[in-house]
């Protein structure tokens, strides 16, 4: 029997948990707009990052920075087991006063502060947090991303420029949708489309574009969990057909949607 498995809940304010298991390939080459922030608890995986091939052994801690091509397979040992946090860089950045994000170089290591936070995130999981719990995490996981940072103190970023950013983002939120045209965010943010896509990508770690993607296909994830069909949800995120949300899909999570239907659907 396939012992693969993937669980998934459902994104609260700044902050999404996944538990999953596989006994070999598990993802092809993608990327998130988010922090990746995981617990490895048994076996070896192993993933192809910033050039080089990286492995997390179990009770070891891996830091994926937002919009950093990365993949994964079971390492040696055949079968690994892992949660993860996918953390929203704007949350952290808001936990830290308006700081940028901080940039964690060092993608592995044996961290007793971060595998703990980990650990109290996931205790009533899948059960959905409560908002105060959530907060809590974030906070607690923007201190130790903080520390593990080796550049220097990040500085506030102009109020003016952030509120922009801050615009756009909500903007694109409401609007996930749909296509939103450049003129629509130069008009909301106030911004024209080269400064708010410079402004936009050191507040959040990633583009406006792939941002707005990103949400659509996170809600393109819960309802292929919940049994809706392929086609139906490529429609309600507005994508142009199956074979237009496999590719996006494919690109953002490493799997395929009929893979990741199998995978989350499995008890």
């Amino acid at each position: 029997m396939n012992a693969d498995q993937i669980r998934l809940d459902r994104p609260t304010a700044g902050l999404q948990r996944l538990a999953a298991r596989f006994g070999g390939h598990a993802y092809d080459l993608h990327r998130h707009e988010t922090y990746g922030i995981g617990l490895t608890l048994y076996g070896v995986q192993q993933f192809h990052y910033r050039g080089s091939l990286r492995a997390s052994h179990g009770g070891q801690v891996l830091v994926l920075h937002p919009d950093e091509p990365h993949d994964g397979h079971a390492g040696e040992g055949g079968a690994f087991a892992y949660r993860m946090l996918y953390l929203d860089p704007a949350a952290v950045s808001e936990a830290l006063d308006g700081a940028g994000p901080p940039y964690v170089a060092d993608a592995v290591a044996r961290d007793e502060a971060m595998a703990s936070a980990v650990a109290e995130a996931f205790v009533d999981f899948p059960q959905a947090l409560e908002p105060l719990a959530v907060d809590a995490l974030v906070g607690r996981f923007a201190d130790l991303l903080a520390r593990r940072s080796d550049g220097p103190p990040r500085r506030r970023r102009g109020s003016v420029a952030l509120r922009a950013a801050t615009r756009a983002r909500d903007f694109l939120v409401a609007e996930a949708h749909r296509v939103v045209g450049s003129d629509e965010l130069e008009q909301v943010s106030g911004l024209d489309r080269f400064s708010l896509a410079r402004h936009f990508r050191a507040a959040f770690g990633t583009s406006p574009h792939r941002f707005q993607v990103g949400q659509r296909l996170m809600h393109v994830q819960a309802m292929i969990a919940e049994g809706t069909a392929l086609s139906e949800a490529a429609a309600a995120a507005g994508f142009a057909d199956q074979s237009h949300l496999t590719r996006h899909f494919s690109a953002r999570f490493g799997v395929t949607p009929g893979r990741w239907a199998n995978l989350s659907r499995r008890t």
